[in-house]
């Protein structure tokens, strides 16, 4: 199986990336959602069996991808416990 993890970001899609297992696993950052969709639609056609989100994209930004890829590929996100909201608050607050 090969797998890819999409974060978003202050990033370059072109620099900011790296893979492990002979390219079977790999994380690229993004700036924005719309990269985002590029990037996830190159994965797909290159052969990446899954995507997986970082929690910047939200509901919404995920929903976009699957869009995107045309609901081909299985896309998650991640998410985290409502009781930590603060914590994410201010850190990406900053």
């Amino acid at each position: 199986m090969r797998f890819a993890y999409i974060i978003m970001g202050c990033f370059d899609k072109e620099i900011d990336k790296a893979s492990i297992h002979q390219n079977r696993a790999q994380i690229i950052g993004v700036k924005n959602i719309e990269e985002a969709c590029a990037v996830a639609k190159e994965l797909y056609a290159d052969g990446v069996d899954c995507i997986e989100l970082c929690g910047a994209f939200g509901e919404e930004g995920a929903k976009k991808v699957i869009e995107a890829t045309k609901n081909k590929v299985p896309i998650g996100y991640v998410v985290h416990l409502d009781q930590q909201n603060d914590l994410f608050a201010k850190l990406f607050a900053k």
